[in-house]
């Protein structure tokens, strides 16, 4: 098996200023420099992009955007093209959160075109999938993750399956409070993996399957030992340099 190299990446949302944002990579970088076992990656805000690849330049944070139109150019006010991230810097790009698929209308015919482009323009595309509530609660969660991995990787060659970041963020935990146990969080991480190997089997051992839902210092050792479970997408926690740092430190080695 192919070793997996832990990620463990914030998605700030809505939050921080550059100021702000200057302030918090300062408090990070040093309590993170250290930690050479894992990767470490910022989905910010557009507005702090460029201050964020300047600020953290040669340390192990990756910076990344949250969101992208799939067209290198065109008449699409108010969007941001895969060249323009890689004009400022970013490494890569979180596409199809569940407040972008929620509040914004965001499909997956958008994300079969979104992930692939990002592929091509050397992003790294950190794709979230998951299930509603409701959907848990009606025994969908595995019909709902088969169509979003099918339809959203449908553009991905085989080969390149590997290059993209799954994370598996159960709506019902976001932002709640709630955390999917870990037999839950293991169930549906295993399944995603199974997911990929029904199109390629050595992607399926090398492609890194996060967990995001209410992560935080004091559950995050317990979640990332998971076998199948290559690290996570942090939210509110991530806001906080110290937090976010603890929970980079509680990534195990490469699996």
């Amino acid at each position: 098996m192919s070793a997996r190299t832990p990620l463990i990446a914030g998605n700030w949302k809505m939050h921080k200023t550059e100021r702000e944002a200057e302030d918090y990579i300062q408090a990070l970088l040093p309590r993170v420099s250290s930690i050479e076992r894992v990767d470490v990656a910022i989905c910010v805000p557009f507005t702090d992009l460029h201050a964020m690849v300047d600020s953290a330049r040669g340390s192990r944070v990756e910076v990344l955007a949250q969101n992208m139109h799939h067209e290198p150019d065109g008449a699409f006010t108010g969007e941001v093209s895969p060249p323009m991230l890689v004009d400022v810097g970013a490494h890569g790009v979180l596409l199809g959160h569940s407040e972008r698929r929620e509040m914004f209308g965001e499909t997956d015919r958008a994300l079969a075109q979104k992930v692939p482009a990002a592929l091509e323009h050397g992003l790294l595309p950190i794709l979230c999938v998951g299930e509603s509530e409701s959907e848990r609660e009606n025994d969908e969660t595995d019909r709902k993750l088969r169509q979003q991995i099918r339809d959203d990787l449908a553009g991905v060659p085989d080969e390149r399956l590997a290059d993209v970041v799954i994370a598996y963020e159960p709506i019902w935990a976001i932002g709640t409070g709630r955390v999917a146990t870990p037999a839950q969080a293991q169930e549906a991480i295993a399944f995603i993996r199974a997911l990929v190997g029904d199109r390629d089997a050595t992607a399926a051992e090398r492609v890194r399957v996060l967990y995001g839902g209410s992560v935080k210092p004091d559950n995050a050792a317990e979640l990332l030992a998971l076998p199948d479970v290559d690290g996570a997408l942090v939210g509110g926690a991530s806001l906080d340099a110290e937090a976010f740092a603890q929970i980079v430190a509680a990534a195990p080695p490469a699996q």
